[in-house]
């Protein structure tokens, strides 16, 4: 009798505790979302030029093209910032993702060569082909973040006992910096180093409305698949026997995963550069307010990816104006104690 009540206490707590993250979830993605379209407006009136907030009606509703604040917003602020949230949205689900299916609490397009390897394909894209168009230059992005991935995959599964979370990470910091090395060399060589330097220091200063139509799909139907598969990327960051067990196909998953996390990564680092640690910061803060159901955790790391993402940019405008701040350096701030906190916690994965 005693165990049974006791058992029924369990229950009851358990559900209650699954209540409460599913609250907190539909807190994030529904609170989230309007701060997120609050923080964007107020972004869009900050910058060389201050643009009251009531403009940004006028513009929605009597766009006026001889109106040089009109003009800004529509031409400058308003790509940039949607650039912010998508690709923040797009690197934090990677990292989730990528955390996710390796069971690997370090893992980040920025740490594990993704970015690197769409930067080198970047480099070879202004040195061989300068009139490439976008579409074609993303392309190629996507190759490259899936050569940088292999390496570092290939590297660290080289040594008895396979690629753990440690190892992963050096070999994506050898990766990264050989590949890094290049495209600097590269575009030397080339003379090209001026077209690559939005790369090398991150942001999204440059992005216009051609970026943003070719990369929205793209960004978009990788989120949509994300969330399509994150019944099953629930499952697999069980572990891989586990997931078997409950009869899921998991080479399958785990590969439709990998091209997912391939587009993100891609087409990100084609608009902003190499900006990392969003997808490591963001999905831990996630899990640890919803829990460990992705159904929750691949939407809501989405929208705090792109408030993360839009309030760097706006800290880049703001910290030394007129001049601009490298976004990837302040999210650099943060991500980096944040990473050698995990780091420490998985030292003995060595």
């Amino acid at each position: 009798m005693k165990h049974t009540k006791e058992s029924a206490q369990l229950l009851k707590a358990e559900q209650e505790k699954k209540k409460g993250r599913a609250w907190a979830g539909s807190l994030i993605i529904l609170g989230g979302t309007g701060l997120l379209l609050l923080l964007m407006a107020f972004s869009i009136t900050k910058g060389a030029a201050e643009i009251p907030l009531s403009v940004i009606g006028d513009v929605l509703f009597r766009f006026d093209s001889m109106n040089t604040q009109h003009l800004i917003i529509v031409d400058f602020r308003l790509p940039r910032v949607i650039a912010s949230a998508m690709v923040g949205a797009a690197f934090a689900v990677a990292g989730a993702i990528m955390q996710g299916i390796t069971r690997n609490p370090l893992a980040d397009s920025g740490l594990l060569g993704l970015n690197a390897g769409a930067g080198f394909a970047l480099s070879l894209c202004f040195a061989f082909f300068p009139g490439m168009g976008y579409m074609q230059v993303i392309f190629f992005s996507f190759l490259g973040a899936a050569l940088g991935a292999a390496l570092v995959n290939g590297i660290a599964s080289m040594r008895r006992g396979g690629a753990t979370p440690m190892r992963l990470v050096l070999a994506g910091a050898a990766v990264s910096a050989l590949l890094i090395a290049l495209s600097q060399g590269i575009a030397l060589y080339f003379e090209v180093a001026q077209d690559i330097m939005f790369w090398t220091v991150g942001g999204v200063a440059g992005s216009n409305w051609v970026q943003i139509k070719i990369m929205t799909p793209w960004i978009l139907g990788a989120l949509l698949g994300a969330m399509i598969l994150s019944r099953s990327i629930s499952l697999l960051s069980l572990g891989e026997e586990v997931a078997k067990g409950l009869g899921l196909n998991t080479l399958t998953i785990s590969l439709l995963c990998s091209l997912i996390v391939v587009i993100l990564a891609g087409a990100s680092v084609a608009v902003v550069g190499a900006v990392g640690f969003v997808g490591l910061i963001i999905p831990h803060i996630v899990r640890y307010l919803v829990g460990v159901d992705y159904r929750w955790i691949i939407p809501s790391s989405a929208v705090m990816g792109a408030l993360l993402m839009v309030l760097a940019d706006l800290g880049a405008r703001r910290l030394n104006p007129p001049f601009e701040t490298p976004v990837g350096a302040l999210i650099a701030v943060v991500g980096v104690p944040f990473f050698l906190y995990l780091a420490r916690r998985q030292k003995r994965a060595l």
